[in-house]
């Protein structure tokens, strides 16, 4: 706990000087950073195998061992990252409204960082330097608690940032990382509110429960995504296809990723043996309730508990609606408030999904995959909110901000 203590002191005080930085400032160092990953690729691979053939020893998926796994060119992906960064707009200073009251106060809305930012992740070694870049350019001070089966490469990464950041005459406590993985610790982390003002989780939905329940930091849920999509009575069949095959199968194992489709009983017949035939030939197990099966012999039961399953898996959930206020009283039980979408070229009904829909996002005939922050448009993410204080979806520079009230005054006092 002692160490603990002395990062958050160490965190405090460097948010107020990374306060001080000018975006050239933010920007040279950060390309610095990216161009001290390259250089010591090799460090940083050689740690990363360590931590692979801990997880291989231990009989760990290939698919988490792929997360794992740090390449050449994902170093290189990691240091293009942090120059995207450095070429986004500087959000610090941002004057977001300006207005004068009638005793002639000028009051202008600006900006600010939010001061120390908490992230607990999991085994994605990617992630520290992800999230180092995105925090340090938004003017905060980080501190990082990874997994224990990324320990060894989120060291090396860290070290690195570290390092170059004091050669660029930068606080190297804008990024410090948690070296100690135990749960003693975690639970710790998130009880030091005193000197972390937010905590982000970024992982599974055990990770994330955990940190929402037990953080006395105020948390931003970056939440699971049991995604739908609803083909409607007037939909465009043919798109849908396309829609729904590219949000289920285009990357399975992230939280936008369509899991659940519901169907308007109008259209099953013509619609649902074209989806079968598309799922099937990406060996995709279609779950749906009797209204679905009646037409798909191969479809397997779907249960209560498949209905809001995120199965990050070649598997998809599938209900029938007998109308537009069903499937959207659907969708809001069992949705994660994350992305959903409807398939229809009736104008009238898109804007009722739009506007009666909970959640981040919300799509009228386009995969949910694009809940993204470099397909928004944003550069890089910190994450996916699903809640709903302070921010919401793919939360980039700008998410990472506060902001304060500069009032200026010309000698006016309160009567």
């Amino acid at each position: 706990m002692t160490d603990l203590i002395k990062m958050g002191e160490n965190a405090q005080a460097a948010r107020y000087e990374l306060q001080k930085l000018g975006t050239e400032e933010k920007n040279n160092a950060l390309n610095a950073v990216a161009d001290a990953l390259c250089s010591r690729a090799g460090e940083l691979l050689a740690a990363n195998m360590l931590d692979i053939q801990a997880g291989e020893a231990k009989g760990m998926h290939q698919g988490l061992i792929d997360r794992l796994r740090l390449t050449e060119s994902r170093i290189q992906a990691m240091a293009e990252g942090l120059r995207q960064i450095a070429e986004l707009p500087d959000p610090i200073g941002e004057v977001m409204e300006t207005f004068k009251r009638p005793n002639g106060l000028l009051i202008e809305k600006r900006r600010v960082p939010l001061g120390v930012i908490g992230i607990i992740y999991e085994s994605r070694p990617n992630v520290t330097a992800d999230a180092f870049g995105l925090c340090f350019k938004a003017g905060n001070a980080v501190i990082l608690k990874g997994g224990s089966d990324a320990l060894k490469s989120n060291l090396a990464i860290s070290s690195v940032i570290r390092e170059s950041l004091a050669k660029s005459g930068v606080t190297p406590d804008a990024v410090q990382l948690i070296g100690d993985t135990s749960r003693s610790v975690t639970d710790a982390f998130m009880k030091l509110n005193q000197y972390v003002d937010v905590l982000i989780p970024r992982g599974g939905a055990g990770l994330i429960r955990t940190v929402v329940e037990n953080s006395t930091i105020p948390v931003i849920e970056t939440g699971t995504g049991n995604c739908h999509v609803y083909v409607d009575k007037d939909a465009d069949l043919d798109m849908a296809v396309k829609i729904i095959v590219n949000a289920k199968t285009q990357r399975i194992g992230v939280c936008n990723a369509c899991e659940s489709l519901v169907v308007h009983e109008a259209v099953r017949e013509a619609f649902l043996p074209k989806l079968a035939q598309a799922l099937r030939s990406r060996n995709v197990e279609m779950r749906g309730d009797e209204g679905i099966r009646e037409y798909l012999s191969d479809c397997v039961p779907a249960t209560e508990e498949d209905y809001g399953r995120e199965y990050l898996d070649y598997i998809i959930s599938m209900k029938t609606a007998a109308s537009l206020d069903e499937a959207i009283a659907h969708i809001n039980r069992y949705n994660t408030r994350h992305s959903e979408c409807i398939v229809t070229e009736n104008r009238e009904a898109a804007e009722r999904f739009l506007n009666e829909v909970d959640a981040a996002c919300v799509y009228v005939n386009a995969s949910t995959r694009f809940t993204d922050g470099f397909e928004f448009g944003f550069g890089a993410e910190i994450g996916i909110s699903t809640q709903k204080l302070h921010a919401r979806g793919p939360m980039g520079l700008k998410e990472l901000t506060s902001y304060k009230y500069a009032v200026y005054g010309t000698g006016q006092v309160r009567g």
